[in-house]
């Protein structure tokens, strides 16, 4: 279990933490939800260690390590699409594996036919499931997923959640899922946490089951 506890930060005058404690179950999908700006980016960039706890601890990531997809593809655009998995893999898996494993993921979201394009000549969503395959092929403990499928139209964002799916099944791992968007809350999570006001505070937490619309009513009255 990954915790924050007792967490306190501020950021000049704004108290966004106070005596603040959260948990997230390991090798589930688990969703930060609330409105843009409630603070929910710093939260999973805490647990990362990114930003720094003024008060308290945080629990549970000793030698974790991060990969994340963010709501824009931040890949090397003078690069392929296999140079950039390989830019981060190069120091982690031998060249025989290293091939398997980018060959691999790239299969998985449908891209092997473009392995050798640059990025500049992919669209929106398919440099997005680049940014996929390649969080998912390092091997880290915790993937941190920032809105990224925001923007994309109701076709695409149910690829892109197929996709996520599909590759979670196959390497579980520790996701944080941080969106304001009621349907992917429902359909990619375990556990939803629903944030509100200053500084956080947990107004609900939801498990995801069958009761689709029951979750669905409660994320909307928020």
């Amino acid at each position: 279990m990954i915790k924050l506890v007792h967490a306190g930060k501020k950021f000049d005058d704004l108290v966004l933490l106070k005596d603040f404690n959260i948990s997230f179950e390991k090798n589930k999908i688990t969703c930060l939800f609330g409105p843009s700006g409630v603070g929910k980016t710093t939260i999973a960039n805490i647990v990362a260690g990114i930003v720094p706890l003024d008060e308290g601890l945080v629990e549970g990531v000793d030698n974790s390590l991060f990969s994340y997809v963010f709501q824009e593809p931040r890949l090397l655009k003078w690069y392929s699409v296999y140079e950039n998995m390989d830019f981060v893999l190069k120091d982690v898996y031998k060249d025989e594996k290293r091939v398997k494993i980018i060959d691999t993921y790239l299969e998985m979201v449908e891209l092997s036919q473009y392995k050798n394009y640059k990025i500049d000549a992919l669209s929106g969503g398919m440099a997005q499931r680049v940014s996929l395959a390649r969080a998912f092929a390092y091997p880290s403990h915790i993937l941190i997923m920032d809105e990224p499928f925001k923007g994309f139209d109701f076709k695409l964002k149910n690829e892109m959640i197929y996709l996520f799916k599909r590759m979670w099944e196959k390497s579980q791992r520790t996701v944080i899922f941080i969106t304001h968007d009621v349907e992917e809350a429902i359909d990619l999570s375990h556990m939803i946490y629903t944030l509100k006001n200053r500084p956080v505070e947990i107004i609900d937490i939801i498990i995801v089951n069958n009761n689709r619309e029951e979750i669905k009513n409660k994320l909307l009255s928020l």
